[in-house]
């Protein structure tokens, strides 16, 4: 019973773990009195994925954005698989053209299928280091997405099978995953056009996914 449990938590964790992460800025054509920006963005990540973010460009001596999302798996019903995260992202210090940022958010994730539901908290921390101009920017990423504590619902598919399973919270947490890639994108008026992609790869460096890499495009819109 045991090992059926930790071959669900395990796939679980590559499951839900997801890297569409921080809004993909472009801080060098990001003005002081734009306070507002709007995504959407769409690509692989373990699944086909589309989702929609705010963010509040804060007004300090150090740039900061504030930022919330929502995404979607894709599949045949919509709410099944579902992301949402809140937290923001900082230019931390800048050398002329080129920026070093950090992010860091606080994740609830829902997945089901036709053994177990799953909600679960997590978090997630990136930075990324850059070029950055007014027109363009080009980036590498690197960053870590935890899933902290995660509540199983089981079916009755399963409890039949398995009717000593109970349902409740289960720690420690259910597992981690790295990733690493790049960035870029083109700015024009109040608009970004940004592509990322880049590979996944578990907390122990032993296992990836069946499909290892990520892949988003993303267009953003400034308002003041």
């Amino acid at each position: 019973m045991k090992a059926i449990v930790a071959l669900i938590t395990f796939l679980i964790s590559l499951l839900m773990s997801s890297f569409l992460q921080a809004q993909t800025i472009n801080w060098e054509n990001l003005k002081s009195e734009e306070k507002h920006i709007l995504n959407v963005n769409a690509g692989w990540d373990y699944s086909f994925a589309y989702g929609l973010s705010y963010g509040y460009h804060l007004k300090t001596k150090m740039p900061i954005i504030l930022e919330s999302s929502f995404s979607l798996a894709s599949g045949e019903v919509i709410f099944d698989d579902f992301k949402t995260k809140i937290g923001g992202q900082i230019n931390v210090f800048q050398i002329e053209n080129f920026r070093f940022n950090a992010a860091i958010h606080g994740i609830y994730r829902r997945y089901e299928n036709p053994i177990v539901t799953l909600q679960n908290f997590g978090a997630d921390a990136s930075t990324t280091i850059g070029y950055y101009k007014p027109k363009w920017f080009v980036a590498g990423e690197f960053g870590f997405d935890k899933a902290i504590v995660t509540h199983f619902k089981h079916s009755e598919i399963y409890k039949e099978v398995y009717p000593e399973v109970k349902n409740g919270w289960y720690e420690p947490s259910t597992g981690g995953n790295f990733n690493f890639g790049i960035q870029g994108g083109y700015s024009f008026n109040k608009s970004d056009l940004t592509l990322r992609a880049g590979k996944v790869m578990t907390q122990d460096f032993k296992s990836t996914p069946l499909i290892p890499f990520y892949l988003q495009i993303g267009y953003s819109y400034k308002l003041d």
